[in-house]
């Protein structure tokens, strides 16, 4: 499959609703403190798939304007946020969204911004900013000291999933978070993690667009795989799932 984020996660929506992980509260706490997420905010969510932040930001009392190309993942945030306060539902893309010039406060994107033309994404920011307005990129990654579990987590992925390496190589790449802020910006990094029996470790790895699906000749073998990961580290039944969560922010 091409690396196309329009595209690629169209058939793994289900699994990206349940099993995604969100974000800190300490992650929101520092768009609120730092960045001007105020109630009421005209807030740009690039890239808002499923609408995982999106919704976080509905909580701190935003008004978000969701902007996702994927006609799947936008159905299903209309479907899980359709009904809140200040959601808005945008079919377009970070290069081009389709907003009116100077109309938000803020412009954010989780775990999106790899997907991203950085350039052409920052000339569409700067459009639609206000006048000093903020700009903040989150990441859930792998802590820099992987767990027994996550070391062989990611040797699965590498025998069995050969777009990871890839996908992987894309991610919170300096050179293109600095081109979008046009210098270096703020960073934090917080702590985050999931707990997941083993459908719930199944339905994490799924949704991840490098994985292969059924009917790949690999996908039977990485699900055997898998399930031989689960029992070596589960304990009462769940494993640990953690990540550390990178906020770059500043004002492009």
């Amino acid at each position: 499959m091409a690396l196309d984020s329009t595209l690629r996660f169209s058939s793994r929506v289900d699994d990206y609703v349940k099993y995604r992980p969100g974000y800190p509260s300490e992650a929101i706490d520092l768009l609120r403190d730092r960045c001007d997420l105020l109630p009421q905010a005209k807030v740009a969510d690039l890239g808002s798939g499923t609408g995982i932040l999106t919704a976080l930001l509905l909580d701190a009392g935003a008004e978000v304007f969701a902007v996702e190309p994927n006609s799947g993942m936008r159905a299903a945030a209309q479907r899980l946020l359709g009904a809140r306060r200040g959601f808005v539902s945008v079919a377009g893309t970070a290069e081009a969204t389709t907003l009116d010039a100077h109309s938000v406060r803020l412009v954010v994107s989780g775990q999106a911004f790899h997907w991203f033309d950085p350039g052409r994404a920052r000339s569409e920011a700067l459009r639609i900013l206000r006048q000093g307005g903020w700009a903040a990129l989150i990441w859930n990654e792998a802590p820099e000291e992987p767990t027994p579990f996550l070391a062989d987590y990611d040797e699965l992925l590498r025998r069995h999933a050969p777009e990871y390496e890839t996908v992987r190589s894309l991610r919170a790449r300096e050179e293109g978070i600095r081109e979008f802020f046009g210098a270096a910006p703020g960073r934090a990094v917080f702590a985050n993690r999931q707990i997941f029996d083993f459908e719930g470790l199944k339905g994490r790895l799924m949704s991840s667009s490098y994985a292969p699906e059924p009917g790949n000749p690999q996908h039977e073998p990485m699900m055997a795989g898998l399930r031989q990961l689960f029992e070596r580290h589960q304990r009462n039944g769940e494993v640990l799932f953690p990540y550390r969560t990178l906020v770059f922010f500043g004002q492009p």
